[in-house]
């Protein structure tokens, strides 16, 4: 599918079919994976007056991955107000370790997710929902949601299939998320034990996943990037990138913005850093030395692969 518009207005542009002119807004998999998406983000959009031109434009408040999930959900009328119907009674925020957040919402009393929305099984009352990283979250589904809404069961095979999409949006410079959920007659933790830790909960509720679809975006450059990247170079100056991007994403961005040239060998100028840490241990000082004195782009990097 594609979202028409540009930028964070939610009012211009509709959500099509890929390739074709046919609105895909009411199709069940496209509200049912927007409204699980929309239950596990905090960011909201609303528009604010220029004070130099007196203008009034969209923008975002909050984590700039999860406002092209607002807008697009609010492009077909699950606006960020329709949350307020589902009371979230757990939430486990994104991790570095853990590449994903967790929210779990009430939808006690629901035959669907939401209107036009995929059905629930009876006795649900509960809806968790893992937006993320999806190679991590990957590993927790067990099915997946089809284009009609039904439910099939997800094979190893389904799984490539979807890292070989994910890989063909990541060269292309955007960010990926995988929406996954699992519903719930009642928490799948005691949850009047006080010394279960935040870890312990998180992995009661991400277990057999279903995964509802993906959603790629893309961050432009900011403005004289490029230049200025050009203008290290040419002082003598090696500009290196450290992000938590997924490769295929942290390489395209780079060659976008000049830090990676079209004669660099990828394999030795663009890392994941799991290459610092193998078997979990960092490498000794020396070999580091030799890994970074060559490497221009980290992948996937955690707060403490930059110290």
């Amino acid at each position: 599918y594609d979202v028409e518009g540009k930028g964070f207005d939610p009012t211009v542009g509709r959500i099509k079919r890929e390739g074709a002119e046919k609105d895909g807004g009411s199709d069940v998999a496209v509200r049912s994976s927007l409204l699980s998406a929309v239950l596990c983000c905090n960011t909201t959009i609303s528009k604010v007056k220029d004070p130099e031109t007196g203008d009034e434009k969209w923008e975002p408040k909050g984590n700039s991955s999860e406002a092209p999930i607002v807008v697009a959900a609010t492009k077909i009328g699950l606006d960020q107000s329709i949350t307020k119907d589902y009371r979230r009674v757990l939430e486990i925020p994104f991790s570095s370790s853990r590449k994903m957040m967790l929210t779990v919402s009430d939808v006690s009393g629901r035959e669907r997710l939401c209107q036009g929305g995929m059905e629930l099984l009876a006795g649900t009352k509960l809806l968790s929902v893992c937006k993320g990283a999806p190679n991590f979250i990957l590993d927790y589904c067990t099915e997946q949601l089809m284009e009609d809404g039904s439910t099939t069961q997800m094979t190893e095979q389904d799984k490539q299939q979807v890292l070989d999409i994910v890989d063909k949006y990541s060269s292309k410079a955007l960010r990926v998320l995988a929406i996954a959920v699992r519903t719930f007659e009642a928490m799948p933790f005691d949850t009047n034990n006080d010394d279960l830790t935040t870890d312990q909960k998180f992995e009661a509720c991400r277990t057999n996943l279903k995964l509802m679809g993906l959603v790629a975006s893309i961050d432009p450059d900011r403005d004289g990037v490029p230049q200025s990247v050009l203008a290290a170079r040419g002082a003598g100056i090696r500009v290196v990138m450290i992000t938590g991007d997924y490769l295929k994403t942290a390489i395209a961005i780079a060659y976008n913005v000049n830090i990676l040239q079209p004669s660099d060998d990828e394999a030795l100028a663009a890392v994941d850093c799991a290459r610092l840490r193998p078997d979990g241990q960092y490498l000794s000082h020396s070999d580091m030395d030799v890994l970074t004195s060559s490497v221009r782009v980290f992948a996937r990097a955690k707060p403490e692969d930059k110290l």
